[in-house]
């Protein structure tokens, strides 16, 4: 089988369960607009006009001062010349107005000649502007050009990448377990990973108990491929069906006795002991060279419990005479044996419904596609016993079977929850040690399946789940991730207002006296005496000399006394009244984050979820991953699909060189004036409107 369009030739030792989409490289968006050329710097027309309207101004003063000196000098000569003033008088006035008229003219000279130089300088700053303009808009351009080349790249690779990556198992995964889903969803689910299983030379086995024909869709894809699939619809085809022909007595009694406990809905451990003891003992009696078909079986067990004629059954060959004699002495007939012999009652109208089993075999050519489907007809008990039959059967082939690689043989069974729960933990243990891989579609998740779920290496798909309760157990089953979330917003607003009056009285009264009394007595005497007398000597160094002498006695008494008296009231009084307000306002806001734990995907994303989407949850060394996909198989025929996984991709693209990386862009771009060099870059992208100055 060669695969689908599109798809490469891979080799087995996975399952690719869909397509994940991934915008790797994000759209870079609208391309860069193209710089808009600024207007042009030029001299201005008002800005001369003022000016020369200035200058004109300035110098108007002087030009009439000039003509005035002209025509003073004017009338001074015509004056001359008719003799009314004389030269003598007329010559200094001549002098001094072509002094002044010089003057005047000198000066507006001067204010043309400053008025051309400021207007050089202004011709020269716009030239110098406008080369600067010039030069920032080739940046401008150059950056343009530099951006869209930068974007072109990004857009080629935007537009040239893969959005749909193939969805597959790690290793170490060996059962895949389908919880919901639509009967259109399964028959995509089935055909995407069935026709990549056989285009890579693996083996399929699939087993629809639904009744819906989920197959269908694979089986066209098989026969489009030159891949002829044996197929058998039950029961229209279970006499073509022979699964006892690998099945040894001991085998097919174990196989028989727990399709029977199905149907009957009996678990007990005894009772399927005795069921497989009465089976193993009526098919020791039977003759095993044309093999032990199940309708010589069923002939016998009528026998055993003596139901109806046994010589009907030996007339349609079923049972020869000797067989029919030996199967009835094998039990007695007491009451325990009468237990017996209504149990083989029992098991014979269960197993009349596989009696037709493999009662006309057909040779067929092996196939690598192999389908068991129950018809929609099927009524509910005939749909357990063949269901349970052809799964319990199953299971021992594959018991038998040798090991093999991972996934080279995959095992679709549609409709599990249908069976019981030995029966389904039998064939996952066969499975696992086979090495086949296996894939369990649950329409519904009861509470038997949701123990069994992504139990051991197993990946688990959730596909669309109606029923609340089973979406919300899928939702439990995916897990849940720590998130920071608000949990308390607190807003305090507060206002006090508080008066204070206060009044005081104060009187005070108050006396005082004093009384001071002093006295004093003095008494002085004194007494003085003088001589005096003068002469006059020769000897003496003087001329003469005079002596004189007086004497005086003085004596004086004094007595005085004092006394004060002094008293005095004084009062004092004060009140007053004091007023105080204090008002106060508070606000405060404060809010928390607690972290909670949330699950990852909610119960309402399930129920809504697409028929072909699914998403598929397994456990890693990281931690559980959960990655939304698409079981469409057309997907694969699209040009942005690939069968590189995500993560495959993602370190593909780490080792590849940047320089490489944008090769593919350059080669698309072959003979743009971008990439030849010494041409100029050319001004790319749609113009832009140009800015008014006026509407800042």
């Amino acid at each position: 089988m060669t695969p689908p369009p599109g798809l490469p030739r891979r080799p087995p030792g996975g399952l690719y369960l869909g397509w994940q989409y991934v915008t790797v490289h994000p759209d870079p968006g609208p391309p860069p607009r193209r710089p808009v050329p600024p207007e042009r710097e030029q001299v201005s027309a008002a800005w001369l006009a003022a000016q020369h309207r200035e200058e004109n101004a300035i110098s108007r003063p002087l030009r009439l001062a000039c003509g005035a000196a002209a025509l003073a000098v004017l009338a001074l000569v015509i004056a001359t010349a008719g003799g009314w003033l004389s030269a003598i008088v007329a010559a200094p006035a001549v002098a001094a107005c072509l002094v002044a008229g010089g003057l005047s003219g000198y000066a507006i000279w001067q204010g043309h000649r400053a008025l051309g130089v400021r207007i050089a300088a202004e011709r020269l700053r716009v030239e110098r502007f406008r080369a600067d303009q010039d030069s920032r808009l080739f940046a401008w351009q150059a950056e343009h050009a530099r951006q869209v080349a930068e974007w072109q790249r990004r857009q080629f690779a935007y537009e040239s990448q893969k959005r749909w990556y193939a969805v597959s198992l790690p290793g170490g995964i060996d059962r895949v377990d389908v919880a919901g889903g639509t009967l259109p969803g399964w028959s995509a689910l089935l055909t995407m990973t069935a026709a990549h299983q056989l285009a890579a030379g693996g083996e399929t086995t699939v087993l629809d108990l639904s009744g819906g024909a989920v197959a269908a869709e694979l089986l066209a894809v098989a026969r489009g491929c030159a891949i002829e699939p044996a197929v058998w619809v039950l029961p229209h085809d279970l006499p073509r069906l022979d699964l006892t022909a690998a099945l040894n007595q001991d085998d097919l009694a174990d196989v028989l006795a727990l399709a029977v406990s199905v149907a009957e809905d009996r678990d007990s451990a005894a009772g399927l002991a005795v069921d497989g003891s009465i089976l193993d003992r009526v098919m020791s009696v039977l003759d095993h060279d044309g093999g032990v078909s199940l309708a010589r079986l069923a002939a016998a067990l009528r026998s055993l419990a003596q139901v109806g004629d046994p010589r009907t059954d030996i007339a349609a060959g079923l049972l020869t005479e000797h067989e029919a004699g030996r199967v009835s002495t094998l039990f007695g007939q007491g009451a325990t044996d009468r237990v017996v012999l209504e149990r083989a009652l029992g098991i014979e109208a269960q197993l009349r419904k596989l009696a037709a089993a493999g009662s006309d075999p057909v040779s067929l050519p092996r196939s690598r596609l192999r389908v068991v489907a129950l018809d929609k007809r099927v009524g509910v008990l005939s749909a357990k016993i063949l269901g349970s039959f052809v799964v319990t059967a199953l299971t021992h082939v594959l018991a038998q079977a040798p090991s093999g690689r991972p996934w080279q043989h995959t095992l679709f069974l549609f409709g599990a929850e249908r069976l019981r729960d030995d029966v389904l933990d039998r064939l996952t243990d066969a499975c696992e040690n086979a090495r086949s891989g296996l894939v369990l579609g649950y329409r519904a998740v009861p509470p038997q399946v949701r123990k069994r779920i992504g139990r051991g290496n197993a990946a688990v798909a959730f596909m669309r789940l109606g029923n609340a309760e089973d979406a919300k157990a899928a939702s439990e089953q995916i897990g849940t991730e720590h998130r920071f979330v608000l949990s308390q917003l607190t807003e305090t607003v507060g206002m006090s207002v508080s008066d204070t009056t206060g009044a005081s009285y104060t009187s005070t009264v108050g006396s005082s006296s004093s009384l001071a009394a002093s006295s004093s007595d003095s008494e002085s005497v004194s007494r003085g005496s003088g001589r005096a007398r003068s002469a006059q000597s020769s000897f003496l160094p003087f001329a003469g000399a005079s002596v004189s002498r007086s004497g005086e006695t003085t004596a004086s008494q004094g007595t005085s006394e004092s006394a004060s008296f002094t008293a005095g009231i004084s009062a004092n009084t004060s009140w007053g009244v004091s007023t105080s307000r204090t008002a106060g306002d508070s606000q405060s806001l404060a809010q928390s984050l607690q972290r909670s734990r949330e699950f990852l995907v909610e119960a309402g994303a399930l129920q809504q979820l697409p028929p072909t989407a699914m998403i598929v949850s397994y456990a890693t060394s990281a931690g559980r991953q959960a990655i939304l996909a698409d079981a469409n198989p057309a997907i694969g025929s699209l040009a942005a699909a690939t069968m590189t996984p995500l993560a495959e991709a993602g370190r593909l693209r780490a080792t590849v060189p940047a320089g490489e990386t944008a090769q593919a862009g350059e080669t698309a771009q072959a003979g743009d004036p971008l990439g030849e060099p010494g041409m100029p870059q050319p001004n790319l992208g749609p113009p832009s409107a140009r800015l008014d100055w006026r509407k800042r």
